[in-house]
């Protein structure tokens, strides 16, 4: 199978254009999985960091008033999740 990343050459024989082709056919077959098994693993943390997100906000309504009276140790623990929620939607930005 001739290697697509080869120069094309006019001296090549017509013939050797389909296995060119084919050969083509496949690495964009075989980028296409990858980009779709990609999209599957950023959906997947998406998902995760979305829920993380969603909880982080429920736990923070009811400690509203908390936080303002005791707000070192609960504040820091808020503050370490939504660190590690960016911290997933910047590895999805970095996969996509």
């Amino acid at each position: 199978m001739p290697d697509p990343n080869e120069n094309l050459s006019s001296d090549r024989p017509k013939d050797s254009m389909g296995e060119w082709i084919s050969a083509l056919k496949q690495q964009r077959d075989e980028i296409a999985l990858q980009i779709h098994l990609a999209e599957m693993e950023a959906r997947d943390e998406f998902d995760k960091a979305q829920q993380r997100l969603d909880r982080l906000a429920d736990d923070y309504e009811p400690l509203k008033k908390a936080v303002a009276e005791s707000a070192d140790s609960i504040w820091e623990s808020l503050k370490i999740v939504a660190g590690e929620v960016k911290s997933s939607f910047d590895r999805i930005r970095e996969t996509l």
